[in-house]
This record gives C-alpha cells, sequence and structure tokens, in this order.
C-alpha cells in the first residue's frame, strides 16, 4: 500500500511538473504601455497591447481582451512609453557586405565617419593596418569613402595609398559601391598593368598622358574583384566578420535583410544557414551570372533556417554620385577625360543580351530586381522587359526596379503599366542632393528619388539603403524621404517628400508585399510572425528633422529578442 502511495504521489507531482512546465511553454508575452502602431491601415492606428505567443502576434488591441487571451501565466512587457513597430524590411540591401562595412577601415565621410579628406583617409588606413586585421583577409580594406565630399574631390590613387603601404594591398571601395581605388602592390597583385585591356561595362583609369593604371577601377572592372580583399582567409576570420555583419543589422532594427546581388557569397550564407547561424531573416537574389542556385532547394518564397533565395538581379548601368548613371542627356560637370556630351555608359551595349537575361526571368516565373539609375537604362529595360510581359503573362511577378534616381514621368507611367515596384533612393538627398544638383542642375536635381509622384501615380513603391553603400540605417532613410535635406541644408525636391508614416511603411508592410512576405509580416496583426522593433521614440511624433536620431532598442524576431541596445 505504502509503495503504491509513494507511485500515485511521484505521478502527481509529475503530472504538476509537466502541466507547469506546458504553462511556461504555452505562456503569452502581453507587450503594452507605450505608441503600438500597427502599420494596417492608410492611417495610423495605435492599439493598447500586443499579444504574442509562440512566435506569432496572437492578438493587437484592447488591453482588457489581450489580458483574456493572454490567459494565465503570461509576461507582462512594459515598453516605458516607447514604440513599437513590426520589423524593419530594407527595401534593398547587400546583407553580405554588412560583414566588410562593420569590421573594414572606417572610411565613409562625416557623419558616419570622418573620412572628409584624403589625408584623414589615409590615416583612417594606417590605424586600422594591424597585424590582427590584415589577417582577415591579407589586405587592408575599407568602404564608403565619397569623392564628392572629399575636400580634394578626387578619387584616392595608388599614389595616395602607397603611402598606407606598399608591402600590403589595398583596395577601398567607393560609397556607391562601383568604384575601388587600389595602391601598387594591389594592381601588381591582380595583374592590372599598362596592357590591361577595359573590360566591357568598366573602366580602369590611367595616369595623366599614359596607359598606366592609376589605381581607380570602375563598374566592371571592380565589382568582379572586390572578393579578393574582402574574403576572409580563416574559419576564425569568417565567424568575426558574420557576426559583425548580422549584429549590425539587428542594432538598426532588421528582422528580414536583402542581399541584392548574389554571387559566390550565396554558398556562404547558405553554409551559415545551415549551422542555424542566422538570427534574422536573409533573402538573395542571385547576379543574372550566377543563377545555377535558383535550382537548389533555396529558391522558395518560404526560409529554410532563416534563408532563401527570391528571384534574379541585373544591373543596366552605374551610379549617379560616380557619373556611370546612363543618361539622355549629357551631364554638367563630366568626369576627369571625358567629353561634354559624355552620358554615362550602359552596363549592356546590346539589347539582345538583356532581353535574353529577363526571358530567363520571365519563363522561369523568376522575380527580378532591376539596377538602374539613369534614364537611358530605364529606357534600356522597358524596350526589353515590355514584349516578355506580353508574351509570358504579368500576373503577379513583382518585379523591381532599383534605384530609379533620374526616372522620368513617362518611365513611371511604362512601371506602372508593367506593375514593376518601384524600390526608390531618397537617402540620396542627404549624402548626394548638392552633388545631383552639381552634375545635372538644380530642376533635375531636385528631382532624384521622386517617391511622392510614383506614389500619387499608384505604383507600389519601397525606399532603402544600399547599404554598404551608407549606413543600414534605416531611421536615416525614413528621416530622409520625409525631409529630402542636403549636407548643406538644402531642400531637393520639397513635393517629392513622404509623410513619416508613409515612409514606415515603405520598411514594413509595403517591403514585404515586394518580398511576397506580407501575409507574414509587415504589420502588426493575428497571425502574423512577432517580428517587432523597439525604438525609443515614436517617428510620427517627433519633429521631422529628428527622426534621423531615433535610436533602437530591441529587435525581435519570432518572439525572441535578438538585439537589445
Amino acid at each position: 500500500m505504502k509503495n503504491n502511495l509513494l507511485l500515485i504521489l511521484a505521478i502527481i507531482l509529475f503530472s504538476c511538473n509537466e502541466n507547469e512546465k506546458k504553462s511556461e511553454e504555452n505562456a503569452a508575452s502581453v507587450y503594452y504601455g507605450g505608441d503600438i502602431i500597427t502599420m494596417a491601415s492608410d492611417s495610423p492606428i495605435y492599439v493598447d497591447a500586443l499579444v504574442v505567443r509562440d512566435g506569432k502576434i496572437e492578438f493587437a488591441g484592447e488591453s482588457s481582451k489581450a489580458m483574456e487571451i493572454a490567459g494565465k501565466g503570461h509576461k507582462m512587457i512594459n515598453l516605458n512609453g516607447k514604440t513599437l513597430l513590426p520589423g524593419f524590411i530594407d527595401g534593398h540591401a547587400h546583407f553580405g557586405s554588412f560583414s566588410a562595412q562593420a569590421i573594414g577601415a572606417q572610411i565613409l565621410p562625416s557623419p558616419d565617419a570622418e573620412a572628409d579628406n584624403i589625408p584623414k583617409l589615409i590615416e583612417i588606413l594606417k590605424a586600422w593596418d594591424t597585424p590582427e586585421n590584415r589577417a582577415l583577409t591579407g589586405w587592408i580594406f575599407g568602404m564608403g569613402f565619397d569623392d564628392s565630399v572629399l575636400a580634394e574631390k578626387r578619387f584616392p590613387t595608388k599614389e595616395d595609398l602607397d603611402q598606407v603601404s606598399t608591402e600590403t594591398p589595398i583596395m577601398i571601395i567607393h560609397i556607391s559601391g562601383h568604384f575601388a581605388s587600389l595602391n601598387t602592390k594591389a594592381l601588381e597583385l591582380l595583374d592590372i598593368t599598362a596592357e590591361t585591356k577595359n573590360p566591357e561595362g568598366g573602366i580602369i583609369r590611367r595616369m595623366p598622358n599614359s596607359k598606366e593604371p592609376n589605381g581607380v577601377l570602375e563598374e566592371l572592372a571592380a565589382i568582379p574583384l572586390y572578393a579578393k580583399a574582402l574574403s576572409p582567409v580563416t574559419k576564425e576570420a569568417l565567424m568575426l566578420f558574420m557576426t559583425a555583419g548580422q549584429e549590425m543589422a539587428l542594432s538598426y532594427g532588421y528582422t528580414t535583410a536583402q542581399e541584392g546581388r548574389a554571387m559566390e557569397q550565396h554558398e556562404l550564407l547558405a553554409e551559415f544557414a545551415e549551422n542555424d547561424f542566422f538570427k534574422l531573416d536573409v533573402v538573395s537574389y542571385m547576379d543574372y551570372m550566377f543563377t545555377k542556385p535558383l535550382e537548389s532547394k533555396w529558391y522558395s518564397k518560404d526560409y529554410n533556417k532563416h534563408y532563401r533565395i527570391g528571384g534574379m538581379k541585373i544591373t543596366l548601368d552605374g551610379s549617379p554620385q560616380g557619373r556611370t548613371a546612363w543618361r539622355t542627356i549629357p551631364y554638367l560637370l563630366p568626369p576627369a577625360g571625358a567629353d561634354k556630351d559624355y552620358l554615362g555608359y550602359p552596363a549592356f551595349t546590346n539589347d539582345e543580351e538583356v532581353t535574353a537575361i529577363y526571358e530567363k526571368a520571365f519563363a522561369n516565373n523568376y522575380q527580378i530586381l532591376t539596377h538602374a539609375n539613369g534614364d537611358a537604362a530605364m529606357d534600356q529595360m522597358l524596350r526589353t522587359m515590355k514584349p516578355l510581359a506580353e508574351k509570358y503573362g504579368n500576373n503577379d511577378r513583382r518585379n523591381v526596379l532599383i534605384h530609379g534616381q533620374y526616372v522620368r514621368d513617362d518611365q513611371l507611367d511604362a512601371f506602372k503599366e508593367l506593375d514593376v515596384i518601384t524600390s526608390l533612393f531618397p537617402l540620396h538627398t542627404f549624402y548626394w542632393g548638392d552633388w545631383h544638383k552639381e552634375i545635372i542642375g538644380d530642376s533635375l536635381g531636385n528631382r532624384i528619388s521622386p517617391v511622392r509622384t510614383a506614389l500619387n501615380k499608384g505604383l507600389n513603391i519601397t525606399i532603402h539603403t544600399d547599404a554598404p553603400v551608407a549606413l543600414p540605417n534605416l531611421m536615416r532613410v525614413v528621416w530622409t524621404a520625409v525631409q529630402r535635406t542636403s549636407r548643406s541644408g538644402q531642400v531637393i525636391g520639397e513635393e517629392e517628400r513622404l509623410t513619416p508614416f508613409e515612409a514606415l511603411k515603405a520598411i514594413t508592410i509595403w517591403s514585404a508585399y515586394q518580398h511576397f512576405e506580407e501575409n507574414n509580416k509587415g504589420t502588426l496583426e493575428a497571425g502574423k510572425l512577432a517580428d517587432l522593433v523597439i525604438l525609443d521614440k515614436n517617428p510620427l511624433k517627433v519633429a521631422p528633422d529628428t527622426i534621423k536620431e531615433i535610436q533602437v532598442v530591441e529587435t525581435i524576431k519570432e518572439g525572441h529578442t535578438v538585439f537589445e541596445r
């Protein structure tokens, strides 16, 4: 009898413990005590409380109903006056390069760093040049120098970088991501000499009155070489890189990041996914020359261990800040050595090549992102894409124009007809607004990234950082879309401003739609993933010019805190 009683008691205790464990496992979290903005309507809607359970949002609404739904044992999380929003989704960025920006020499100009002249840039590179840093890749490297802001108004050359080192190769990448400057040692290692010809879609800049390279490489003379300088050489270095990049993204509120032009790095991202590394979702778009992974398990609208491939990417021209965007009207201020009729240049001189790439996407129903900055590049995009949309149908493809700095009104109308999402880049208004007006004139300069016109025409829009072109600071992106104020304080196209609410939608629900994820992300609604961000202030209630100062306090992915300031 005694043994039976002990057995019954053990069963009761075990049952109680299991019930308590299950209760803890099933316990909900209730967020309250701050501004909770759902982003689920055409105007701001605030709710009293948000209930999260098992990684999903269970309820958003009144406190009394939230308490009822949360049930016994729920956890109360007081926002203490802070603001809760859906997690941020950048319309276009290069997540695979976040790590190099986070860990390399900090050569961005003010206010992000201090590389405002070439002597200061050299000083920063020298300070970064330690045995520990050199051991990461075997190179001295940094991302983000900007010739339009440097006091000298020119690109650093091999002669400048040789002042840092003549023994270690150096590569620094322009803020646009479309140019690089190398020292003499790097040119030797890469076998770039006076005899080396310019590749199609790229230029090797030369010394005055000579064929000798001066260290500056443009577009496809530069971009394929980046991996040489930015690839970690040990497993330990690789882990440092990836951790630094991911932490930087999380610190700015990202719960979904885009790798907007994946090449070989897809294999690396997939390997890290297999090893359960990612704390946020990462979606890659494969460069048109690297499409084999689209035939793998990673091509899906569903994430596999927080990673997937979303489609393809094609680049049709260069960057406005580097004056390689392909235009129909000459630049007022052509680059050194170019004639007065200089228009920039295309990545593809032959439309048939572009048509073949688009046809691969349309025939396989791949979503395709198109980088085009100049209006001539967008003309090429439209005349090659339109016949294929007619041939294959165009239902819910959600193809995307990336950047569109110099897009014309008639082109916006054509993109509307083709149902192309326009992911525009109002960040330019701060970083390069003054430069645009200098190189193309006031009237056109004020029209860069015309987000208001696109929205008024009924296009689906998003906005983006293009990081590591700039830091992946999405509050600065929102601020630039709202204020459109340049470094000098000029307003760059006041009529193209978004409201703060519209700008927030562009990095939440509108960007979720762009990525075919609007059913799971982008708003605080029951059934969606509990991807959340907590800000120290409400962007809808502060003075618009202070939005850029708002900080991410906490980033939450599927109910779990992944960053806390």
